[in-house]
């Protein structure tokens, strides 16, 4: 879909400048430090226009790399390899971006002495592009939410709002919930206030989700579930909280910033001619 939306009636600059039967040979070169991501879209974008063209990987996925690097070599007719350029380097550099952000959140919580906390993302990806961000986040060290809606249940506010959130009545619609569900679902509910969590974890949730609570509310919401389920953070995460976050000795902190708002690396494609 990309490399049809690139060129829909063909490269007007390459067919007209570039001779039929030029080879050309490039390689992919880091402008900045980073943590690689997305080797086999990287060749995926140039070998599904063209199936002559060959792409050699020189740095694995998840592997560190620096400023000046070759990430990979690519040899191929130089008019599809300029017509594949764009999309890979699109793809790969958001990547490799998100693999990088999430690297540096995995090491913040990892500097934490006693922490178990994971850094998961969420489901605020780009349109479309899911499987590729989920993916890149996976190279960095981190975790992934659940997929999909179709996944696991995860109760919000806005259902809340729907269903009612007295206490009691929370509590009855979370049961008649895991009730109707298979024994392999994975129930998990965000609470927003501190007098919800005993309602909460009154329906046998497997998750309670903490949102936007401060240090001090997420350390005694840890120590009031007790063990009772998995306590994930959420809202507000960035690289100068992480580390506190983790502190307060939640299961999991899921952060929205790692796909929704992070900057693609700096990567480009060197030519010369064959």
């Amino acid at each position: 879909m990309a490399l049809a939306e690139d060129a829909p009636f063909g490269d007007l600059t390459s067919e007209t400048l570039v001779p039929v039967g030029t080879v050309a040979r490039g390689a992919i070169v880091a402008r900045e430090p980073g943590v690689m991501a997305g080797g086999d879209v990287l060749t995926a974008s140039f070998v599904l226009l063209d199936p002559t063209t060959e792409v050699s990987l020189l740095v694995a996925d998840g592997d560190p790399f620096v400023a000046g690097d070759v990430l990979a070599r690519v040899v191929g007719p130089g008019r599809s390899v300029l017509r594949s350029e764009r999309v890979a380097l699109n793809l790969v550099q958001r990547m490799c971006g998100i693999a990088t952000l999430t690297r540096r959140h995995v090491d913040a919580v990892a500097a934490v002495p006693g922490s178990r906390a994971r850094v998961v993302d969420t489901r605020k990806t780009t349109p479309g592009l899911r499987a590729l961000e989920r993916h890149a986040v996976r190279c960095g060290g981190g975790h992934n939410h659940r997929f999909s809606l179709s996944d696991a249940v995860l109760a919000k506010d806005n259902h809340f709002a729907l269903v009612g959130d007295d206490p009691g009545a929370l509590t009855a619609a979370l049961r008649e919930a895991r009730a109707a569900l298979p024994h392999t679902v994975h129930l998990e509910v965000e609470v927003d206030r501190p007098d919800q969590i005993e309602p909460v974890l009154a329906a046998g949730v497997d998750t309670i989700m903490l949102d936007n609570f401060d240090r001090d509310a997420l350390r005694a919401g840890v120590d009031q579930v007790a063990g009772r389920a998995l306590v994930e953070a959420s809202g507000g995460v960035t690289l100068e909280t992480i580390a506190d976050i983790a502190a307060t000795g939640v299961d999991v902190i899921s952060v929205g910033a790692l796909t929704h708002s992070v900057r693609a690396l700096d990567l480009g494609l060197d030519l010369e001619m064959s």
